[in-house]
Formats: structure tokens, sequence, C-alpha cells
């Protein structure tokens, strides 16, 4: 269900990118009249209203589950590291691979979850980037004014933080859970062959 939600926010931030790229398409160059203004503006006001909707939910969304994700992230490194520990005393293969599997099935979660919250930080970027690509210096002033503030919002980073401690991303997956496990990994066989 959380990745349903996480979904409807990545689809409300390309309706976004849509609506802007729809009311800029029209022909600002050939007969500029107050209707094509009035088209454009309705158009970037109704994308504007939708991408802040969507930074709202996600927000909101996050801020309600802050303490279930904070237990989350506690429980997944708890069991991490007790599976890692109890990996270096197993007594069969059995339970060697049992161990393994457990590691295997923390990592897809974390892999999935991180996965999730890059493909909305990616989406938001895409409606900055579409503002980018539109043909906005062919509109007129006051338009051109608009689209300048929207570029400019979109300097500052949208990330979602899980639990009030884990910025969600693949890179801040990749460097912090991965490279932290092959360390201890190693660290632990080190020690055992010793």
């Amino acid at each position: 269900m959380l990745i349903a939600y996480l979904k409807h926010i990545c689809g409300m931030f390309s309706i976004a990118s849509f609506r802007i790229k729809k009311a800029m398409t029209i022909d600002m160059q050939q007969d500029v009249n107050e209707e094509k203004m009035i088209i454009t503006y309705k158009g970037i006001i109704c994308a504007i209203d939708i991408h802040r909707k969507a930074t709202e939910f996600s927000q909101v969304f996050i801020k309600s589950f802050e303490g279930s994700f904070f237990c989350l992230i506690a429980a997944s490194m708890v069991c991490l590291t007790s599976t890692l520990v109890q990996i270096i005393t197993y007594n069969s293969t059995e339970q060697f691979v049992l161990r393994l599997i457990h590691i295997s099935v923390l990592y897809m979660y974390m892999f999935l979850s991180n996965y999730t919250a890059q493909d909305i930080t990616d989406h938001n970027e895409y409606v900055f980037a579409t503002i980018y690509n539109v043909e906005w210096y062919m509109a007129p002033l006051h338009i051109q004014k608009m689209t300048l503030f929207l570029l400019q919002k979109g300097t500052k980073a949208f990330h979602l933080i899980l639990g009030g401690i884990f910025v969600a991303s693949m890179e801040s997956a990749a460097m912090s859970s991965l490279a932290r496990f092959s360390v201890r990994f190693f660290y632990f066989m080190q020690k055992r062959a010793k």
C-alpha cells in the first residue's frame, strides 16, 4: 500500500510536467492575444498547484509514518547485524544458507524502499527539466517571469527523509548500507580465519 501511495505521488509529478508542456505548446510567436495568455496562465497555474499538492502529500505521508519508519530502520539494522554475527558462528551449511537468505531479503527490502523514494525524486526533477526544456523564452514577458520563478524553485533538492534520520535515495543506500556490509563481512571473515 505504501508503494501504491508513493507511485501516486510520482503520477502527480508526471501530470504536472505534462500540464506545463501542454500549456507552453501554444504558439506564442504568432498572434499573441489575451485568450492565449489566459490559457497559458491557467495551464501553468494548474501545473504549479498539482506540483505543490504532490510535494505536500509526500511530506505529510512521510511525516505520518515517521515513527514507523524509524522503528523499521532500527529493526532492520539490528536484524542485519545479528544475522552477520550468526554467519560467523554457523554450524552447518543449511544455517549459513538460511542466514544469507535473511540478508538477501533485508537488502531487497532496503533496495525497494530506496528505489521508490529515488523514483519520486527523479519525477520531481523531471518537472523542472520539462520547465527548462519548453520554449518559455518565446512566451510573453509575464509568462517568462513566471517560468523563471519555477526554474528557481527547482534549484532546491527534494528528498524524502525516512524516520527523520535517513535520506532515501539510491546513492545513500549504496554508500551507507552496501559499503558497511562489505566491510563488516570481510572483517568478520578475516577474524574467523585467524
